[in-house]
């Protein structure tokens, strides 16, 4: 799942995505006040541009090229900062995001070094939300085994007592999951970092 298979992907329609935020940010980020943001594995954009409407100054980054190309095209002057970067060995600034969200996005389980460097993004009193599709709507797939990648429960047992657990659970999709997939469920982690 280099950035040549994220590229063919993004290249086969004009839209992969829906354009629309993921219904789990609009849940847990709609009353955080503004700050600095990171959005992993930010697509078209669609997250980012949310953020940065409701004041969010957003680093957005994702490994296609493609992909952040059609986002800074939908963008206009929305302040967000397209970054290209294998988020395997991306190092964003430590303890300098209010809000770093990861939403359906595949870290690879070998790639431990790379979750510690996202967690340490996180400012004081800033959130970490992660979410992702329950595994047990996911079908096997030919491209990828899900298995292979971090997971939210994953993710809050690696969170030590600087972190306070606001949410961890298994809930219904806010949003229909896209045309030909069975995801019904989404695993949600937002917790904050104590100051």
């Amino acid at each position: 799942m280099d950035q040549q298979f994220w590229d063919d992907r993004y290249g086969t329609k004009d839209r992969l995505w829906s354009g629309a935020p993921n219904g789990v940010l609009v849940v847990e980020a709609a009353d955080l006040p503004p700050g600095q943001a990171l959005d992993l594995g930010c697509g078209e954009g669609a997250d980012a541009l949310w953020l940065a409407g409701r004041g969010w100054l957003v680093t957005a980054v994702d490994i296609s090229q493609v992909a952040l190309e059609r986002a800074a095209a939908m963008a206009g002057d929305a302040k967000v900062s397209w970054t290209q970067a294998d988020l395997t060995t991306f190092t964003p600034p430590a303890g300098s995001f209010d809000l770093v969200s990861a939403l359906y996005f595949p870290l690879p389980r070998t790639a431990d070094k790379a979750l510690d460097r996202l967690l340490a993004a996180v400012a004081p009193g800033g959130t970490l939300l992660v979410g992702s599709h329950d595994l047990a709507d996911v079908p096997p797939h030919g491209e990828f085994d899900p298995h292979d990648f971090y997971q939210p429960d994953e993710i809050a047992e690696r969170l030590d007592d600087t972190w306070t657990v606001l949410v961890k659970e298994t809930r219904p999709r806010v949003s229909a999951a896209p045309p030909g997939t069975e995801h019904v469920n989404d695993v949600v982690l937002k917790a904050r970092k104590k100051v």
